[in-house]
């Protein structure tokens, strides 16, 4: 009898894409009567160590063709990051699975003596995406990590802007970032970055935006900053580089989003954008008159048609400036996300929940429509009326 995993996820795991687990039993006990493998899943917070006693699921496979047992637990490992990223930038769960078999004899299962007992892995609030690999190491699925984003590499900021982009600074998924060095027009400074086995500390914020608190450079006189993880001396992937833009005509339109790593990404809208206010509007005819009176009689203000809202809605519409396609990629991530926030206000007082409802955007490319602009509707996460 020799009982194997053949197959498990990489080591920090995108939960809402497979997380896959495939056991095989290369013994005669695969060919016994009504033979399962049976996955014993737990999951928990930090730290690493110290798994629960009891699973929290236990998983029932039959064999396929090639005599092994297929789990899939992303569903599962999903459903428990129900945290929003506004509320948890450091949304993980540590997770592994025990794998044994039992076979029917008669009316009783007998259960194998022994059990295969993975690692620990890591699920964070993420998709993959095609064409990668089911399975592939998360450090090889963008060119920025441990930055948690697909850029692009160049992008635009104001002086005033605000905001923080997650890193990876836990002890697998690559190496491990100290800090984040910023190098602009003007010199360079280093913003240190800490750890720990908790799953609340596997993601690191660090300033993006320059009036940030945090951010490590002057800003008088700056034009441009990038940023780049390191471990000591060694850099580690591709920096990103912040080209600063002067205020424009129109107000600024500040959009963070949820992107596929679970982190948010920022744009800056600066071209026309527009506000809208919608209503749904029913009618209902009242009782009129002094039914519970001596005499029937009624008010000259009493109308027999009244208005009700049924229903409001607030939009915004928004422009880009004019982009090459690097950003197709990214505004892909915005178009899917299902966590988008206006920041109107240079604190976090000021942030709206938006979602988006442009459905679909034709995407150009600079070798036939050079620059490109595009336009993306809104719709306010908060009517306009108060109501709980």
């Amino acid at each position: 009898m020799a009982l194997t995993l053949v197959q498990t996820p990489a080591t920090v795991s995108l939960a809402q894409s497979p997380i896959i687990f495939t056991a095989n039993e290369s013994g005669p006990e695969i060919y016994y009567n009504a033979f399962q493998y049976v996955g014993e899943l737990y999951y928990r917070d930090g730290p690493e160590a110290g798994a629960p006693v009891t699973a929290d699921y236990v998983l029932l496979k039959y064999p396929n063709f090639a005599g092994n047992g297929i789990f899939d637990v992303s569903r599962i490992m999903n459903s428990t990051l129900t945290d929003l990223a506004i509320q948890n930038t450091s949304n993980v769960k540590y997770f592994k699975l025990d794998v044994g078999w039992q076979w029917l004899s008669g009316s009783t299962y007998i259960t194998s003596s022994t059990k295969v007992s993975s690692s620990n892995y890591k699920a964070l609030d993420g998709y993959g995406i095609f064409q990668e690999s089911i399975g592939q190491s998360i450090q090889t699925t963008t060119p920025f990590w441990p930055l948690m984003t697909d850029g692009p590499a160049s992008q635009s900021c104001f002086l005033e802007n605000k905001g923080t982009a997650g890193v990876y600074v836990g002890t697998t998924g690559g190496t491990q970032p100290t800090k984040i060095v910023y190098t602009s027009n003007l010199g360079t400074a280093d913003y240190s970055l800490s750890t720990t086995t908790a799953t609340s500390g596997q993601v690191a914020q660090y300033p993006i935006g320059p009036s940030q608190t945090g951010f490590p450079l002057s800003t008088v006189g700056m034009t441009y900053f990038t940023v780049q993880p390191y471990a000591g001396g060694t850099a580690l992937g591709q920096p990103i580089t912040y080209t600063v833009t002067c205020q424009q005509k129109y107000p600024n339109v500040r959009v963070r989003f949820k992107n596929r790593f679970g982190q948010f990404d920022w744009f800056n809208f600066y071209m026309v954008n527009r506000q809208g206010f919608q209503t749904t509007r029913k009618t209902y005819q009242p009782q009129l008159g002094t039914w519970q009176d001596a005499t029937l009689s009624y008010n000259s203000y009493d109308s027999s048609t009244l208005n009700y809202i049924a229903d409001s809605k607030q939009t915004l519409q928004v422009n880009t400036d004019w982009l090459d396609d690097d950003y197709n990629n990214i505004f892909k991530q915005l178009l899917v996300s299902d966590e988008v926030y206006w920041q109107y206000n240079a604190d976090e007082s000021g942030i709206r929940p938006i979602t988006i409802s442009t459905e679909s955007l034709t995407f150009k490319t600079s070798v036939v429509d050079k620059l490109i602009q595009y336009t993306f509707d809104f719709n306010f996460g908060q009517a306009y009326k108060l109501i709980i």
